[in-house]
């Protein structure tokens, strides 16, 4: 499992904005977005799902991880997706410990966990 989330009573538009809302009371701000459902549109021509990847970053945590293991950047932010299919909403966060656990550094395991925390907060929130 490298992801948690859970389906919202929500429309799409409901969900990314509350995601967002939930994502900055946490200390995230949102790097990057990709709209995936355009993206495949006009790269591909191809009709997909409301599909959206923010890429979310908490700057003190960010500084911590980038101390401890100089190339975590390759697996930075902390991307939360928000999926619509077949008229439910779902919202998942990245686990950073199954990410990070990969890389033997203890000082980030911990960072990791910290991290994780506010992620799961920040969905069991929705």
């Amino acid at each position: 499992m490298y992801g948690y989330g859970k389906e919202l009573p929500l429309t799409f538009e409901q969900a990314v904005d509350r995601a967002r809302q939930e994502l900055q009371k946490e200390g995230f701000g949102v790097l990057t977005e990709i709209d995936v459902k355009a993206t495949l549109k006009k790269k591909l021509d191809v009709d997909f799902d409301k599909y959206l990847i923010l890429g979310a970053c908490n700057p003190p945590f960010a500084y911590k991880a980038l101390q401890a293991e100089e190339d975590i950047g390759l697996m930075l932010p902390c991307n939360v997706i928000v999926h619509e299919k077949g008229g439910k909403t779902k919202v998942s966060a990245i686990l950073p410990t199954a990410v990070m656990g990969m890389i033997r550094n203890d000082r980030l395991l911990g960072i990791a966990q910290d991290v994780e925390k506010k992620l799961k907060k920040v969905v069991d929130a929705l």
